[in-house]
């Protein structure tokens, strides 16, 4: 017959499945408290490409919209003129639809797809008659319904001239 002395192995054993199923529910309540992270959207120019979580996400009304728009882009890729300029979404921003705003203002008509592309897109730095090209812009993909009335999300991004 054998003796474990009290705190011997069998102890130390229930003390470790012990700790174990604590540190596991304690990770479970962390991650519970998480936000989920929003969809991504990404602009991509010829190998370069960036991309970003959503500035602002769930169920905005026209206000929210317009201060988001206005956010600070965390990214920035250049635009050289003549270059083509593709924009993709997640597929859940894809089934509500989106469109491109320049500059805070809306700019396409609505896309219900996941990819774009826009040929010539360094066009948009192009000079009104009697101004130099802009040397940078805020170019801002908005997910809302085809009517306009519904918003979920905008992510910014900044395009810079290299030409200007």
């Amino acid at each position: 017959m054998t003796f474990l002395p009290r705190g011997g192995a069998a102890s130390r054993h229930s003390r470790r499945a012990a700790a174990t199923i604590g540190a596991v529910s304690a990770g479970l309540l962390v991650l519970s408290a998480c936000d989920k992270p929003t969809p991504i959207a990404t602009l991509t120019l010829g190998k370069d490409s960036v991309n970003t979580e959503a500035e602002c996400y769930d169920d905005l009304d026209q206000a929210e919209v317009q201060k988001c728009v206005k956010e600070k882009p965390s990214e920035t890729i250049e635009l050289p003129a003549g270059e083509t300029l593709r924009v993709g979404v997640d597929p859940e921003v894809s089934e509500t639809g989106w469109s491109l705003w320049i500059d805070g203002q809306p700019a396409t008509p609505q896309y219900k797809k996941t990819y774009y592309t826009f040929p010539n897109a360094g066009d948009l730095f192009s000079a009104q008659q009697g101004q130099a090209p802009q040397k940078s812009l805020t170019i801002s993909v908005v997910e809302q319904n085809k009517e306009g009335t519904e918003f979920k999300g905008v992510w910014n991004f900044t395009l810079k001239n290299p030409d200007a």
